[in-house]
């Protein structure tokens, strides 16, 4: 199958995404674009963020750390689940009690403008940075799979991808993205069971003998409890997942403005809950498929590529594959690529539009004028990102640029913290200093378990991220209760 039949193939499923947001943006105003009208059926919703709550590397990196890490990364999904029990009924009353647009206003009701300009920044931030970042690894793919042999430059192939994205969003915002990333999860889950079924069929195997072959294996391998200094470790695993779910998810104004979107508090929180035990049964299905991938590279004879996240494309682009995988495959990594994508811009466009510009007293037609500018700028800075992430081509400078904007969520989870589950008021000008030094400190301390104690913290550095904004909170506080 050549690399211009398949693009004929995303033209077509970029055509019925165009045809959807058309549809979703006709009379859209400013209420539309930032929360739906609070007007979002629920269950679209809960489906929607499967695969916005995922992304093009997340596609391809499940399935290769299952070599490394066999089935252990369910660990951290059951802890997915305790942090989005946490998000449910503590943070989205609080949201929903507040009539919030965006999250980060909360931080203005509870300390003043300081907290508020600090945590809206620290997401702008990350958001624009590990968007961009994963726009590029996708990107980086797709060039190699279709563009490359179409002579297509990898600058013309980003600014095609983020045209796109700025087109399905630049009108229906929000709610354009609930219906559009419902299609593309509905493609993403499609495009993961044929894989499995096509390569199923390449061995061999029954359903029955995948079932057998899957669990005899050496992949199938869920708990870890004997070794503290393993990062698969259960406790580690499980509070690593809370604590992701609780700060980029419950605290990260792109995932939360979908729910935000929703009818009312008991909707959402539905909404919540359904999405969450979802993603036990989508997890397992990606982890089966790294599982048969590697089972069926060592069949084969495959000599198994030195980055895990190089295998599902390897095995994707082999000759002896049927000629759909590779379009299968591409379908899928678009999906995931594309539901992440468009809900991240609309979510930049509508913190930096209500919290760094500050838009309330001005006019509907004011605000969409400014919303339409600050749409175009971040579509404008996604472009200059990847094309920069491009230019750097190190993997490992781009992975530390990856692994710092993890670190500005810390402070997002102490302030949050600090403000639910204390009554003090603070010292509000200091909150960026220490917002700034929280994350410094945490890289230091990791740094040094590692050296002398050889303890790697993973995901735990967030909890100590969040305890060091939170002691800091404790010093600045005041008399005064809040």
């Amino acid at each position: 199958m050549t690399p211009l039949f398949i693009l004929f193939f995303i033209a077509l499923y970029f055509a019925m995404l165009v045809v959807i947001s058309w549809r979703t943006g006709r009379n859209a105003d400013n209420n539309t674009f930032f929360i739906g009208n609070r007007k979002s059926p629920w269950y679209l919703v809960a489906f929607g963020m499967i695969g916005a709550s995922l992304s093009g590397v997340t596609f391809i990196s499940i399935p290769g750390w299952v070599g490394e890490s066999q089935f252990s990364y369910l660990q951290m999904v059951l802890g997915y689940l305790a942090g989005y029990a946490i998000i449910a009924y503590v943070l989205m009353p609080v949201y929903y009690h507040l009539q919030l647009t965006s999250i980060y206003t909360y931080l203005n009701h509870r300390f003043g403008s300081y907290a508020y300009k600090t945590g809206a920044s620290f997401f702008l931030l990350s958001r624009s940075i590990g968007s961009a970042l994963r726009l590029y690894l996708s990107a980086s793919v797709l060039q190699i799979i279709l563009f490359d042999p179409l002579h297509v430059p990898f600058w013309l192939t980003t600014v095609f991808i983020i045209f796109f994205i700025w087109l399905f969003t630049f009108r229906g915002g929000i709610r354009t993205v609930v219906w559009t990333d419902t299609i593309q999860t509905a493609f993403m889950l499609l495009s993961l069971v044929l894989c499995i079924v096509l390569i199923s069929h390449r061995l061999g195997f029954s359903a029955t003998d995948l079932f057998h072959a899957i669990r005899q294996s050496e992949y199938s391998r869920i708990f870890f409890f004997d070794d503290w200094f393993d990062k698969r470790h259960f406790i580690k695993q499980f509070l690593s997942g809370m604590l992701i779910t609780l700060t980029m998810t419950g605290l990260d104004q792109d995932l939360m403005q979908k729910n935000l979107s929703c009818r009312n508090l008991r909707e959402a929180q539905k909404n919540m809950c359904w999405f969450s035990l979802s993603l036990v049964p989508v997890n397992i299905i990606f982890l089966s498929l790294g599982a048969l991938l590697y089972l069926f590279a060592h069949q084969t004879g495959m000599a198994l590529p030195a980055r895990s996240d190089d295998l599902f494309p390897m095995i994707a682009t082999q000759s002896f594959m049927p000629a759909a995988f590779l379009a299968i495959f591409t379908i899928g990594l678009v999906s995931t690529t594309y539901s992440s994508a468009d809900s991240a811009l609309t979510s930049l466009t509508t913190s930096f539009t209500i919290d760094i510009i500050n838009v309330h007293n001005r006019t509907e037609q004011e605000i969409q004028q400014i919303r339409q500018r600050v749409h175009v700028l971040f579509a404008m800075l996604m472009v200059v990102l990847i094309l920069l992430f491009r230019l750097i081509n190190n993997q490992s400078v781009v992975s530390a640029v990856f692994t710092a904007a993890g670190y500005t969520y810390g402070p997002l989870l102490g302030l949050y913290a600090f403000g639910l589950f204390t009554p003090f008021s603070i010292r509000d000008k200091w909150v960026p200093f220490f917002a700034i030094a929280s994350p410094f400190l945490t890289y230091m301390i990791k740094y040094f378990l590692i050296r002398i104690f050889n303890f790697d913290l993973g995901f735990l550095i967030l909890g100590v991220n969040g305890l060091l904004m939170f002691g800091s909170l404790f010093i600045i506080r005041e008399k005064e209760k809040k």
